[in-house]
């Protein structure tokens, strides 16, 4: 018996035409295409089966698996019954232990070179991978032989494609993002603490829709998602332009959302689409709401000075190579 459509998977759950190309729309804004596209999503949504997908969770605080729960376009049910076929995920499945294992196994056995594998969480390399083991098995074993057969594996959270918080420093049980072991398998990242579920959407809807991943930057970033700073589009850009600086927390410029970059706001370096999509169906996001971006879509940002005044940002700004920091810091130092 063939699985159904998206689309099908939809109306049986009573989403009303109407609906549904709404969300065919929302999807083509976040991927930042026109409305052109909106007919070849919503065919694609129609004529193609729900994509299997087997969902791993490694070393990680469930933060991603989190933010898919209070994801709104589309709603959980939505995601898990209606856009992916979800065969495994141990945080929210219903099965455990052997029987779990069963799941796993069977999904990867019968959709053999036609699931994706989405992974959260970073995987231990130090002393054999001993620091996360399922069933007597390491993660890095694990992920080798899950990803072995798939069709692509997605990377979700920054811990997932970078080590996160894990590899911090000093880095204790050697952590490492998903693409410094898969390398024969397109790999796509999707950082974030936690990732932002409607570029989770977005990604596999591109991918029903043009049989390919949306194409990545240097850091195999959806460039739809991450290509560009968060400066760019922030609504405090404004006030930085105008020299107006948070000095201290809760001074007029914070009051009257002024510009946290003295505050150690990593959003001129920081590639990320926080203000375009935000939180909380649009309603908000972190430097919205008062607080500085601390740059958890980069590589090592933990180890960053997350809150550092801005005269030491500029060390973080040769980190990770944007000249344009260099005016930023002259621009600053000067006043």
């Amino acid at each position: 018996m063939e699985r159904e459509t998206i689309y099908e998977g939809l109306v049986r759950k009573g989403v009303s035409r109407r609906d549904f190309l709404k969300f065919c729309a929302s999807t083509a804004a976040v991927l930042g295409l026109s409305s052109s596209f909106v007919p070849k999503i919503a065919e694609a949504m129609e004529k193609k089966q729900k994509p299997v997908v087997v969902w791993l969770e490694y070393q990680d605080c469930a933060g991603c698996s989190e933010s898919i729960l209070r994801a709104s376009k589309p709603t959980i049910g939505q995601i898990v019954l209606d856009v992916v076929s979800l065969e495994y995920h141990e945080t929210i499945m219903a099965a455990a232990g052997h029987q779990a294992e069963k799941s796993l196994h069977d999904a990867i056995k019968n959709y053999k070179g036609k699931y994706l594998v989405v992974v959260e969480g970073a995987i231990p390399l130090k002393d054999g991978g001993v620091y996360c083991t399922i069933g007597g098995k390491s993660a890095v074993d694990l992920i080798k032989e899950i990803c072995k057969d798939a069709m692509a594996v997605i990377a979700v959270g920054n811990c997932a494609c970078f080590g996160g918080v894990p590899a911090a420093k000093p880095n204790p049980t050697g952590a490492v993002g998903v693409m410094d072991i898969i390398k024969d398998k397109p790999v796509i990242n999707l950082p974030g603490c936690p990732l932002n579920v409607e570029n989770f959407t977005a990604t596999v809807v591109y991918f029903l829709t043009f049989g390919k991943l949306p194409a990545v930057d240097k850091l195999k970033r959806p460039l739809f998602a991450y290509g560009k700073l968060i400066h760019d589009n922030c609504e405090r850009r404004g006030h930085f332009d105008a020299s107006e600086y948070v000095k201290a927390w809760g001074d007029k410029g914070h009051r009257q959302g002024w510009c946290l970059f003295q505050m150690g706001c990593k959003g001129p370096f920081t590639n990320h689409n926080c203000p375009t999509i935000r939180w909380n169906e649009g309603v908000s996001w972190p430097v919205m709401a008062g607080h500085p971006c601390i740059g958890c879509s980069e590589p090592k940002f933990w180890d960053n000075n997350l809150y550092a005044e801005a005269e030491k940002n500029s060390f973080y700004a040769k980190a990770v190579g944007l000249a344009a920091m260099a005016g930023i810091a002259n621009k600053v130092k000067t006043e």
